[in-house]
């Protein structure tokens, strides 16, 4: 399954000019700063920028090529803006009623109940859009767009317009659609604790050009391509919860390269989770320390050293095991220390985040 999509379009500041090939499912993140053409990119998978000699084909279905343009409302997907965009003189369960009615009953394959359930909007069914907070808006409107029966979700920065508590309350939800719903998502962001929550690919956007492609934990790696993170660069790894402290409320995770503590957050031995490494939270000594306050500590081979934002700084890949890790450290430091490719080092990990 993948969705292979080809638009040029021009742009005010910039032409639009991408050749993607993404999987068929998870959640893909378009990420970038402001004005780089990630919306220009969600329209046009929409249908709303006509974009001539534009190609899109979403699992085997073609949407636009060089002889056929599907309109809008003919595309099986679903929309979700930075607003809403709730119809306010309906009630919330005649919002949902109206997403349902776009598809024939014979090609709904996507069931009230377990929407309603999965979102927890139950208890809204009989409000209106107008006594609802920002956050129960948004999961309204995500709720309406998935009884559409899509089989591409857009997302269009559907946190931007939420405050930091609300947002926290909401991003629950957006994990529990990636992880029960098969319905591929193209999920547009500009912040990167977002992507890190809940992204399995992504695309980096500069220009209205791709910067850089791939899975989430090897692209985040690259140092050929930065993202310009700046203080959030780092890794997000995939891991297994092994054992839980509940004494001192810590968890320990494992991956593929080694275990991490981390504070418990509750999650059951064997449940799949993501931690997230910052590169500033990583020291690199080149023999195992003893007698310090970090208990994270593991071998790993430096694999490649790169400029950072700041010409004091390196920013350092390693490998652990089959996981990359980031190391951010003065140029200084790595000189004194006489970091290259292949050298065997011990990486001292401060703080882990558990994102999911």
């Amino acid at each position: 399954m993948s969705l292979l999509a080809r638009f040029q379009l021009d742009h005010p500041g910039f032409t639009l000019d991408v050749d993607l090939a993404l999987p068929g499912q998870g959640v893909t993140a378009l990420f970038g700063p402001s004005g780089c053409g990630k919306t220009s990119v969600l329209r046009c998978m929409a249908g709303l920028n006509r974009t001539p000699c534009g190609r899109l084909t979403v699992n085997g279905t073609v949407w636009q090529n060089e002889a056929l343009f599907v309109p809008t409302h003919r595309r099986a997907l679903g929309y979700v803006f930075q607003e809403a965009n709730l119809f306010p003189h309906l009630s919330v369960r005649r919002n949902l009623l109206y997403g349902r009615s776009r598809v024939a009953l014979a090609q709904q394959r996507v069931a009230w109940d377990s929407v309603v359930d999965l979102l927890g909007i139950g208890q809204l069914l009989d409000r209106f859009p107008q006594g609802l907070s920002g956050g129960e808006r948004q999961r309204v409107a995500i709720a309406r767009a998935l009884l559409s029966s899509p089989r591409l979700l857009l997302m269009d920065e559907p946190l931007a317009a939420l405050d930091a508590e609300r947002k926290n309350e909401f991003l629950p939800y957006l994990e529990r659609l990636h992880d029960e719903l098969d319905i591929p998502v193209v999920y547009v962001s500009h912040a990167p604790d977002e992507v890190a929550r809940l992204a399995d690919h992504i695309v980096v956007l500069r220009q209205g050009r791709v910067l850089a492609a791939g899975p989430l934990t090897e692209t985040l790696a690259r140092l050929d391509q930065p993202l310009h993170l700046g203080e959030d660069a780092g890794v997000v790894l995939q891991a297994v919860v092994a054992e839980r402290d509940v004494a001192w409320q810590l968890a320990r995770v494992e991956f593929d390269g080694g275990s991490l503590w981390v504070r418990d957050a509750g999650h059951a031995i064997g449940e799949a989770v993501r931690v997230r490494i910052l590169a500033r939270d990583v020291s690199i000594a080149l023999e195992k320390v003893e007698g310090i306050s970090i208990q994270n500590s593991l071998p790993a081979t430096v694999e490649q050293l790169a400029q950072d934002y700041h010409p004091a700084l390196s920013l350092l890949r390693l490998r652990l095991g089959a996981s990359p890790l980031l190391a951010r450290l003065t140029r200084r430091s790595a000189a004194a220390l006489r970091l290259e490719a292949g050298k065997p080092v011990w990486v001292q990990i401060k703080a882990v985040a558990l994102v999911g």
